[in-house]
């Protein structure tokens, strides 16, 4: 049996900014450029820089918090210490749920590419795997859970390996690409065909908030990372500006590349014509080497970013555990390796049950990248929450500005929820919903600590009032609605709603921080 002992800090600043990039380069740049097209057109550009300023908003909030509060599980255990142990239990059911679905999304994504070399592995005329499939998505994730069961080290050294190639063919997939480039192609139809809607709609249905949303493995490891105060700051911030460059030009590239006249009846079916994009626009283009690098490069990129996440879920349940509002079994460290490895097996089984029954990368998009950004959204509340009750913590990294981009950043959030539409915002926000009252009714069972549950309850009603008035407007509005509030007024109103409900997380947090579980540590 596993022996209690502490994590180890063996992590560098390059080992962490490739965790960063590897955990945002995945699936998304594989599958995103076709569907962003299809739904924004040309526009879909704008929709990259609005994502890639989104989440590079959220990374600097994350810098001040990871710099302070350098904890492993970190994303989870930050709104215990701001607003107390419900808002940690919410928070830590919505991320279980976002990083064990995103390790089973990027095996099907890896398994979905490797079908154009083996039909066998994908059902005919869909894009649903066939038995032999299923076992080839399952022996990944045993793969994955192999590398991540003996040190964080072995982890680290196999992911800085898989990056390289990772980034190898992206980067020459641009450059080939723009020797076709056709800037009449950015006119063709007009430069965003479907307005401000489309360009919007993208950033959550096109997939490309999934693409980048790959900041919290950086902090969910942090605790065992060197000079943590100067490294998270840095690895974050280069990952997403990084990011967002490459992610962009890919885009442009696919956009000016298509044969023009393929574009005789619109955007809208590019996502059908291209459903492999980078693969299909190569052959397309004769270039059946390049189509080989991609397919290669399809196999190995997600399963690079589904090794991150098996090696951060864990560090999630971990600080889940540790926040008192999960099984504290979670808590066990082996003593040798540093790993929690009972989160491990949990990890490792809830992602074998997200890839039942055999669903396809874009039936899971939409529910991953909201509940992403959901596990998101609480930083900026929380930092501005301990800014209030924690005024003396030290910061190594203060944010200046903080007035601004706190609200700013939760208003982006907010919206980016909002654009996925409709079907998933009424059960995925219901579920969190649900699990408020669950808590509530099992208050017996429910340890506090030194807060009390009415204080719990006080300081995490603002979030249950967000998630309530979220799910109103998402009905009434356009995105998947009724369209009884058309656009852009329903937008303008969650944002309006949105800036309330930071303040008043803001202002309702904890008299004062709870750090109760954090001295053990």
């Amino acid at each position: 049996m596993a022996t209690q002992g502490k994590f180890k800090k063996q992590l560098t600043l390059t080992d962490l900014t490739f965790i960063g990039l590897g955990a945002i380069f995945g699936s998304g740049w594989l599958f995103a450029a076709s569907h962003v097209s299809s739904i924004a057109g040309p526009a879909g550009l704008y929709s990259w820089l609005i994502g890639g300023l989104a989440v590079l908003l959220l990374g600097i909030v994350y810098c001040e918090l990871g710099a302070a509060l350098p904890r492993a599980g970190g994303i989870i255990r930050y709104p215990v210490f701001s607003h107390g142990e419900l808002m940690g239990y919410l928070l830590g059911f919505i991320t279980l749920i976002a990083f064990s679905s995103l390790i089973s999304i990027e095996v099907v994504a890896a398994r979905q590419y490797a079908a154009a070399w083996f039909p066998l592995l994908t059902q005919p005329n869909s894009s649903d795997p066939t038995l032999l499939g299923w076992l080839v998505q399952f022996l990944l994730l045993c793969f994955f859970f192999a590398l991540n069961y003996y040190s964080v080290k072995t982890f680290a050294k196999s992911n800085n390996l898989i990056s390289v190639f990772k980034f190898i063919v992206p980067l020459l997939v641009i450059g080939v690409l723009f020797t076709f480039f056709k800037p009449e192609n950015l006119r063709s139809q007009g430069f965003a065909p479907f307005g401000a809607a489309g360009v919007e709609a993208a950033i959550s249905a096109g997939g490309i908030i999934f693409a980048y949303l790959g900041l919290t493995p950086i902090i969910s490891v942090a605790s065992e990372v060197q000079k943590p105060q100067r490294t998270i700051p840095i690895a974050l911030i280069l990952s997403v500006v990084l990011s967002t460059v490459i992610y962009v030009l890919l885009q442009l590239a696919f956009l000016g590349s298509i044969p023009s006249e393929m574009l005789a009846e619109g955007w809208a079916g590019i996502s059908k014509q291209f459903s492999l994009p980078y693969r299909d626009i190569a052959i397309t283009l004769g270039m059946g080497w390049l189509a080989f690098l991609v397919v290669s490069d399809a196999i190995i990129s997600p399963s690079g970013t589904g090794n991150i996440y098996m090696n951060a879920t864990p560090r999630v349940i971990y600080g889940w555990a540790r926040a008192g509002t999960f099984f504290k079994i979670f808590t066990r460290v082996d003593n040798e390796s540093g790993i929690p490895r009972h989160a491990l097996w949990l990890t490792f089984t809830l992602s074998i049950f997200w890839t039942l029954p055999f669903p396809s990368w874009e039936r899971l998009i939409g529910v991953v990248s909201a509940a992403l950004v959901l596990s998101y959204a609480i930083a900026p509340v929380t930092a501005a929450g301990l800014r209030r009750n924690a005024a003396n913590l030290p910061r190594p990294f203060f944010v200046r500005g903080f007035c601004v981009l706190g609200p700013l950043s939760f208003i982006i959030s907010a919206l980016i929820v909002y654009w996925s539409g409709w079907n998933t915002v009424s059960w995925l926000l219901g579920l969190q919903i649900l699990m408020f009252f669950i808590y509530i009714l099992f208050k017996n069972q429910v340890p506090t600590h030194i807060i009390s549950l009415k204080q719990q309850i006080y300081s995490s009603l603002w979030l249950i009032a967000f998630y309530a008035l979220i799910i109103i407007a998402s009905y009434l509005g356009s995105f998947g609605g009724i369209g009884a509030i058309e656009h852009p007024w329903d937008t303008l109103l969650v944002a309006a709603i949105a800036l309330v409900i930071y303040y008043w997380g803001a202002y309702t947090c904890l008299p004062q921080a709870n750090f109760a579980e954090d001295e053990e540590e």
